[in-house]
């Protein structure tokens, strides 16, 4: 068969694009198809054969201005030609699923989330002017999302969370196959660091002291600023691990006791999570990837509930959930953690890595070239 693989932007690196690695192991010949393609913050993907759009010509990176690049990106998917291709498969949280094909093409669509800003988390929401000036826009936008939702033939949900998304906003049915976690591979890193057979970072140090975790986009929809706030007032230690829009921003509320880093090797983050007291997640995750990396190093997870992440997390064996993304619940479970911080540890690490199995890799290529198998009747 002769196939394309579609994704929203080639530009950056999370649990999504380690998805995308699994994909490019079960498809090596397959092209690849984006509307963007950043080489420099993208070198995971030097092996791929991309495509990209018209957007690629854009002389500023239209990553960080997607607000105002965002009118285009919907051409920019409809405008490939997948005549000649049997099978299409999208990987999306954007406007990849819009892509046409000819009926005897076969889409399966392996959706992350709905479209975010449209339908769960509007960027827009806590600004009036904003809003008063771009509704029209959004809810032109939203029936354009829903139009193109029903293209796909066939809807893969990353969770169970998600799988109710699809239904409440597109409508659509959908089996869920959770993303790939490559043991194999953090137990390489896991046996580097024990031995420290890697280069650290000059600028980097493994803190001593206790720690907090955070490991994230730094987007508003990622609820970040709701932890820096309170550790501000509780004046624990915490560590916070990535990059985004926000960055400016949450380093300019942030008290000495909370320290940035961004770009770190997996050897560098596993160090962090092999010594810190909790990794926090406040955001409703679409699924959480990095709630099965801490548990993989030993690190209890303190995660809201209406979450995806709760669907990895084993509740007061490797992670405690808090209600409400308000101050005072998270509160509520760090005094908790603390209460059971030495109990929880302990059965993080008797539990975490049996845990992690449900979501292998191997599992993951197996389900999905089944259901591939199945609804292309190979």
């Amino acid at each position: 068969m002769k196939i394309a693989l579609i994704y929203d932007w080639i530009a950056t690196w999370g649990g999504a694009e380690r998805v995308l690695l699994s994909l490019h192991e079960m498809f090596p010949k397959a092209d690849w198809y984006t509307a963007y393609y950043d080489k420099k913050n993208a070198p995971w993907a030097e092996d791929f054969t991309i495509h990209t759009s018209f957007i690629q010509k854009i002389p500023i990176n239209p990553y960080r201005i997607r607000w105002l690049t965002a009118p285009l990106f919907p051409f920019a998917f409809e405008s490939f030609n997948f005549t000649n291709y049997d099978l299409v498969i999208s990987c999306t949280s954007y406007f990849a699923k819009s892509v046409i094909t000819r009926p005897e093409t076969k889409h399966i669509c392996y959706l992350l989330t709905p479209t975010r800003y449209l339908w769960k988390d509007p960027y827009i929401h806590n600004n009036f002017l904003m809003k008063s000036l771009l509704n029209p826009y959004i809810k032109y936008l939203k029936k354009w999302d829903y139009a193109a939702s029903q293209r796909p033939d066939q809807y893969i949900a990353i969770s169970e969370t998600v799988k109710k998304r699809i239904k409440k906003y597109y409508h659509r049915d959908s089996e869920v196959i959770y993303p790939p976690f490559d043991i194999t591979y953090w137990e390489k890193v896991k046996s580097e660091i024990q031995n420290a057979n890697f280069q650290t970072n000059s600028k980097f140090e493994i803190e001593s002291s206790k720690y907090y975790l955070m490991v994230s986009r730094l987007e508003s929809y990622k609820n970040v600023d709701l932890v820096v706030s309170l550790f501000k007032q509780l004046n624990k230690k915490l560590i916070i691990i990535g990059t985004g829009s926000q960055e400016n921003r949450l380093k300019s509320i942030a008290s000495a006791n909370i320290t940035f880093f961004n770009r770190l090797s997996d050897q560098q983050l596993g160090q962090l999570y092999t010594h810190a007291q909790a990794l926090i997640m406040p955001q409703e995750e679409d699924f959480g990837y990095t709630a099965l990396e801490a548990q993989f190093f030993g690190c209890p997870v303190i995660s809201y509930r209406k979450s995806g992440a709760s669907e990895s997390i084993i509740e007061d064996r490797t992670g405690i959930f808090f209600d409400q993304q308000k101050s005072d619940s998270l509160q509520k479970a760090l005094a908790k953690y603390e209460d059971l911080a030495y109990t929880l540890h302990r059965s993080t690490l008797k539990d975490g890595l049996k845990n992690i199995e449900r979501f292998s890799k191997e599992r993951f290529k197996t389900e999905f070239m089944h259901s591939i198998a199945s609804s292309t009747k190979l």
